[in-house]
C-alpha cells in the first residue's frame, strides 16, 4: 500500500519535455520547410477531395461517401501533432502541458482507431459490391453509410477514451522527458514510477491487438476479393482490382506503420521517430489522395471545379 507522499509526488509532473526529431538546427530548418509545403499543397487537396464528392451527384455512390469521410478524418488527424511538431522545431525548450499531452494522446488514438475502422467499413462496401451485388442498393443505402460511418467514430471514441482512463492513471513522479515529438501511451508508461505490469497489459490488448487485428482482417478480406475477381468479366475485373489495389495500399500505408509502432508491448523498436513522422504526419494526408490518383472519374471532376472556381477569376 503507498503513502501520502508517494501520493503526493504522482502529482509532481505539469510538463513533459520533447526532445523531438532532432537536436541538430540546420536539419530542424530544413524539416519545417519540408513539411510546410507538404502541407501547403496536400491539404488543400483533401479539402477538394471533399467539396469535390459533396458537390457532384454522380459521386453519391457509397464509396465516395466514405472516400470524403476518410479525407476529413485525415485533415482532423493531421491537426494533432503537426503544428506542435513545427512550432517546436523554432523553441529552445520544447515542452508540454501534462493536460495538452494527454488531449493529444486521446485524439491521436480515438481519431487513428477511426480511420482503422473505416477501412473496414469500406472494404465491407467493397465485398458487398463484387459478392453480392444484386443485394448492394439494400445492404449499402445512404442510412446504412451514415450508421457505419457512426460506429467508426463511436468505436474511435470508445478506443482513445480507454486509453487515455489507462494514462491519467499512471503514476508519474519524475524523469518527464519524452525521446519523441508527440505523447504517446507507450512512452509515458516508460516514466511511471510504480509497477505498471497489468497496466501495460491493458493497454497491449486496446491497442496493439486492435490494430493487429484491423490489419489482418482487411488484408484477408482483399485477399479474398482479388480471388473472386478472378470469376469477373475482363473489363469490369480491371476496373474493381484498380479500387481494391488502392485500398490495399492505404492499408499498409495506414496500419503498417501502426503494427511496426503498437504490434509488440511496449519494446523499443528502430527507428520508431521516423515510423511515427510517416505514421502521424506524412500518411494520413496521403491516403485519400492515393484513392484519387488511381480514379479518373473523381479527377476529372476535381479538375472541372478547380478550373471553375479558381482559374477562371
Amino acid at each position: 500500500m503507498q503513502n501520502g507522499n508517494e501520493q503526493e509526488n504522482y502529482t509532481l509532473v505539469t510538463e513533459f519535455v520533447l526532445l523531438g526529431l532532432t537536436q541538430n538546427h540546420e536539419v530542424q530548418i530544413i524539416l519545417f520547410f519540408f513539411f510546410l509545403l507538404f502541407y501547403m499543397i496536400i491539404l488543400p487537396g483533401n479539402i477538394l477531395i471533399i467539396f469535390t464528392i459533396w458537390g457532384n451527384s454522380q459521386l453519391g455512390s457509397p464509396m465516395y461517401f466514405f472516400l470524403a469521410n476518410l479525407a476529413f478524418l485525415d485533415i482532423c488527424y493531421c491537426f494533432i501533432t503537426p503544428p506542435k511538431m513545427l512550432a517546436d522545431f523554432f523553441s529552445h525548450r520544447n515542452t508540454i502541458s501534462y493536460n495538452a499531452c494527454m488531449a493529444q494522446l486521446f485524439f491521436l488514438h480515438f481519431l487513428g482507431a477511426a480511420e482503422a475502422f473505416l477501412l473496414m467499413v469500406m472494404a465491407y462496401d467493397r465485398y458487398v459490391a463484387i459478392c453480392k451485388p444484386l443485394h448492394y442498393n439494400r445492404l449499402v443505402n445512404r442510412g446504412v453509410c451514415w450508421v457505419l460511418v457512426g460506429a467508426t467514430w463511436g468505436g474511435g471514441f470508445i478506443h482513445g477514451i480507454i486509453l487515455f482512463a489507462l494514462s491519467i492513471h499512471l503514476p508519474l513522479c519524475g524523469p518527464n522527458i519524452l525521446d519523441n515529438f508527440f505523447c504517446d501511451a507507450h512512452q509515458l508508461i516508460k516514466l511511471a514510477c510504480a509497477n505498471t505490469s497489468i497496466m501495460e497489459l491493458l493497454m497491449f490488448l486496446n491497442n496493439g491487438v486492435v490494430i493487429v487485428m484491423c490489419f489482418t482482417l482487411l488484408l484477408i478480406s482483399y485477399t479474398i476479393l482479388l480471388l473472386k475477381l478472378q470469376t469477373q468479366s475482363s473489363k469490369a475485373k480491371n476496373k474493381v482490382a484498380s479500387t481494391c489495389v488502392s485500398h490495399i495500399i492505404v492499408v499498409f500505408v495506414m496500419c503498417g506503420p501502426a503494427v511496426y509502432i503498437y504490434g509488440l508491448p511496449f519494446q523499443a523498436v528502430p527507428m520508431e521517430k521516423v515510423v511515427a513522422v510517416f505514421h502521424t504526419v506524412i500518411f494520413p494526408l496521403m491516403n485519400p489522395m492515393i484513392y484519387t490518383l488511381r480514379n479518373k472519374e473523381i479527377k476529372g471532376l476535381m479538375w472541372k471545379l478547380v478550373s471553375k472556381h479558381i482559374l477562371q477569376r
